[in-house]
């Protein structure tokens, strides 16, 4: 129960003081301590994209993808242009660091200013960007656009019910599981359930917190390897 009332004494939602519609993210650049998440230019990135997809030995990492992995540069390009094209999704490009070159893009999408609610998705990751600091931080950089920048109530996190690796990235990145909802679409001929994830702006202090540690320089040796779990630290905040 909320604890709040009508004059009928039926239940009401929590009041949403002085509320009023967020703006829409934009095509902006966000830089971070690994990365750079910037718009995408097709003729900029297709190239770099084209050969840090093609690191991968098949196509598995986009079965879950709406498209398949682009076959050649200018394929690679077209599909680029696609997406530079599309406002909701909002596709960025996420540029490594050191290499100053693409590895990967993800988009903010079913964005929604009147309720402050939005979605990361289409996130396409090459092997130079998985499972490094860049890609970690990647994510950190657009949910605090989301949360800080543009005052966003709602963030979400939406996958194929099948997806182990996506479901496991959202648990690890601090979304609460909210559950599947059934035959939601159909995409390369195929049925999807899909998995709900989100996080909302009462998290989100705790969840921006763990992220900040574990991007410090100070939570990794000398290697490379990391001192402390994205998760272990943000089960031991308050």
């Amino acid at each position: 129960m909320s604890g709040h009332e009508n004059a009928y004494g039926q239940p009401l939602g929590a009041p949403v003081a002085n509320w009023s519609p967020r703006p829409r993210p934009q095509r902006t650049v966000l830089t971070g301590r690994y990365c750079r998440i910037q718009s995408i230019d097709p003729e900029r990135d297709a190239r770099a994209l084209f050969d840090a997809y093609m690191l991968a030995p098949d196509g598995r990492d986009w079965t879950y993808l709406f498209q398949e992995r682009p076959t050649s540069r200018a394929a690679c390009r077209d599909y680029l242009a696609a997406l530079a094209a599309s406002s909701d999704p909002l596709h960025y490009a996420i540029i490594e660091g050191a290499s100053k070159l693409a590895v990967g893009t993800a988009a903010l999408m079913r964005i929604e200013p009147i309720h402050g609610v939005l979605e990361v998705g289409s996130i396409t990751y090459s092997p130079l960007l998985k499972r490094s600091r860049a890609g970690t931080e990647a994510m950190y950089l657009m949910m605090r656009y989301a949360f800080d920048d543009l005052g966003y109530r709602r963030y979400e996190w939406k996958c194929d019910s099948l997806n182990v690796a996506s479901r496991a990235a959202a648990t690890r990145f601090g979304f609460h599981f909210e559950g599947v909802f059934r035959q939601a679409i159909v995409y390369k001929e195929r049925n999807r359930d899909t998995a709900w994830y989100s996080i909302i702006d009462r998290e989100w202090r705790r969840v921006r917190a763990a992220f900040e540690a574990w991007l410090s320089p100070e939570n990794f040796e000398a290697s490379g390897q990391q001192r402390r779990a994205l998760a272990a630290i943000r089960a031991e905040l308050p």
